[in-house]
């Protein structure tokens, strides 16, 4: 089974007007509401892509309750915890000639809560892939990740990370299966400039130095290059297409990796169909279907 975290997943409300002018009432000309957070969207395509898989997290009030119901209407099967108090929060993404982001605080957790999370992942039985995404709330120790994996070491899970800077640099250690920064994240964990592919692979093939098995790093629409637990590069450009929303593509990327990884373990094959999937949501004003990366993948 897969499984995924999201410790602070939000609806996300994104609405569309002309013009939007300051201190006036706007009126939009479109809008959708979704379930949102970095591990809820890998669950999002791993379901758009058949495979089965699970939510982790919190949830509270009645944004917590949409949330879920929006996770089992597509077909993904929700444990996340329900908290007492607060509510999820709501994240507006404004398009008008800018856009424009206000996103939700979120709710508290307490120690009860986090050791409800512990018990869960104690159930996770081996060659289970865990996916740890995003930011860690201000409520829970910024250790966590690493916490995580401490405890789940020995077990045979394979575990990704996709988070910043010191949250990713700590996890290091305890040997992820994929760790997928993209280049500008790569910049800051190592305070440097980076423009280019080959200004990239000195930091990449550090990482794995540090720890990583195996290395992604996207490049947006330069594409994206990886580094595999044989120290074999493998690289490729960004298939063709028109940018259309940016948000959740790394997500997307690391769904379609662990996908075709887990049906023909082969990092080459799963390495490409990543990245079609990512720019398949690119593409996209939605997250990836298969249909839309089956055509990038066979090049049509």
């Amino acid at each position: 089974m897969i499984y995924t975290i999201t410790l602070n997943p939000s609806l996300d409300y994104i609405a569309s007007c002309e013009e939007f002018k300051l201190g006036e009432t706007n009126r939009t000309t479109s809008e959708i509401i979704f379930p949102g957070g970095k591990g809820i969207n890998v669950s999002i395509v791993l379901a758009n892509l058949g495979d089965d898989n699970t939510a982790l997290g919190f949830l509270a009030g009645f944004t917590g309750d949409q949330i879920e119901k929006e996770l089992l209407d597509i077909g993904i099967q929700s444990k996340m915890i329900k908290l007492k108090e607060g509510i999820s929060r709501i994240n507006l993404k404004l398009k008008s000639k800018e856009e424009t982001e206000l996103n939700g605080l979120g709710p508290a957790m307490d120690e009860e809560d986090l050791n409800k999370l512990y018990e869960q992942l104690s159930e996770l039985k081996s060659d289970d892939v865990l996916i740890l995404a995003g930011s860690i709330p201000s409520s829970l120790p910024s250790s966590l990740y690493q916490n995580i994996m401490e405890r789940l070491k020995g077990r045979n899970i394979r575990i990704v990370v996709d988070a910043t800077k010191d949250l990713l640099l700590n996890v290091l250690k305890e040997k992820p299966f994929l760790i997928k920064p993209n280049i500008h994240e790569l910049a800051e964990m190592f305070d440097v400039r980076i423009d280019s592919f080959f200004d990239a692979l000195p930091y990449a093939k550090k990482l794995k130095e540090m720890g990583a098995v195996n290395v992604i790093i996207s490049m947006g629409k330069d594409g994206a290059f990886m580094i595999d637990e044989n120290n074999n590069i493998h690289q490729m450009a960004a298939p063709k297409g028109k940018l259309v929303n940016s948000v959740g593509a790394g997500d997307s990327l690391v769904a379609g990796f662990i996908h075709q990884y887990l049906k023909t373990h082969d990092y080459e094959d799963a390495f490409h169909y990543g990245v079609c999937t990512g720019s398949a949501s690119a593409f996209s004003m939605n997250l990836a279907t298969k249909e839309e990366v089956e055509r990038l993948y066979k090049g049509e």
